[in-house]
C-alpha cells in the first residue's frame, strides 16, 4: 500500500538553493585551476566533484527521492568558499524534510 507523503515547500526551496549554488561551486573549480601545482589540481577536481554531486542532489530533491543523495548534494553545494551562504539553508531544509522523500 502506498503511503501519502505530507508535502511542504521545503524541498522545492532547497532544490532552488542547491541548483543556484552548484554552478558557483563549478566556477570556483576553474578559479582553482588558475593556480599551479598538484594541490591546485586536487582542489580543481574536488570542486568539480562537489558541483556534480550538488546538481544530482538538486535533481533528486526535485523528485523527492533518495534523501541521502539529496542531502549529499546540499552539503556539497555548501562546501564552496562562495556558495556556503546558499548551501547551509539548503542542508537545513533537506534535513528537516526527510519524511517527504521516498
Amino acid at each position: 500500500m502506498e503511503t501519502t507523503l505530507n508535502k511542504t515547500g521545503k524541498p522545492k526551496v532547497a532544490r532552488i538553493l542547491i541548483l543556484l549554488a552548484a554552478p558557483v561551486v563549478l566556477l570556483q573549480s576553474f578559479a582553482a585551476q588558475a593556480a599551479t601545482g598538484v594541490l591546485a589540481w586536487i582542489v580543481f577536481w574536488g570542486f568539480i566533484s562537489f558541483g556534480i554531486i550538488a546538481i544530482v542532489g538538486g535533481i533528486f530533491t526535485l523528485r523527492r527521492r533518495f534523501w541521502g543523495l539529496a542531502l549529499a548534494g546540499a552539503i556539497c553545494a555548501s562546501l564552496s568558499f562562495v556558495s556556503w551562504m546558499i548551501g547551509i539553508p539548503a542542508v537545513i531544509l533537506v534535513a528537516t524534510s526527510k519524511n517527504e522523500f521516498k
